[in-house]
């Protein structure tokens, strides 16, 4: 009596598959590289390290230079002024600086004080810029 041996896709357990069925079965497509979103972030991230690393870098190592440079302009004094009923910063401007624009005193005012618009409120207190 003789058995005939029929692959039918299942693995067999303990036993190995003959030589002759596993040359003919065909191999595997690849498969292509599949990232999960954890694997997206991940990849980002590492690929982002280095520009990170060198914007906190540049910013850090800035901080002497501009530490110099205040050094070199000397430190500022200013002025200070409670603002009443009725006053500008074109008026204040003029005050201070009666001789220059006072377009340029203004934008100063505003810098220093952190002002986004030029109307005031009485009793506010502004720095004003020492002007030689």
């Amino acid at each position: 009596m003789s058995a005939a041996i029929v692959p039918n896709g299942f693995a067999t357990s303990g036993r190995s598959r003959p030589a002759d069925v596993a040359a003919s079965s065909p191999t595997p497509a690849p498969t292509r590289l599949r990232l999960t979103r954890r694997g997206r972030i991940v990849f980002t991230a590492l690929g982002s390290l280095p520009f990170v690393v060198w914007a906190v870098v540049t910013i850090l190592g800035s901080g002497g230079a501009a530490a110099d440079i205040g050094a070199l302009v000397g430190a500022r004094t200013f002025e200070y002024v409670t603002v009443h009923q009725g006053d500008s910063l074109w008026a204040i401007a003029e005050s201070i600086a009666p001789q220059g624009d006072p377009r340029v005193v203004i934008d100063e005012i505003m810098r220093l004080n952190g002002l986004d618009e030029a109307t005031l409120e009485p009793g506010q207190r502004l720095a004003l810029p020492v002007v030689p």
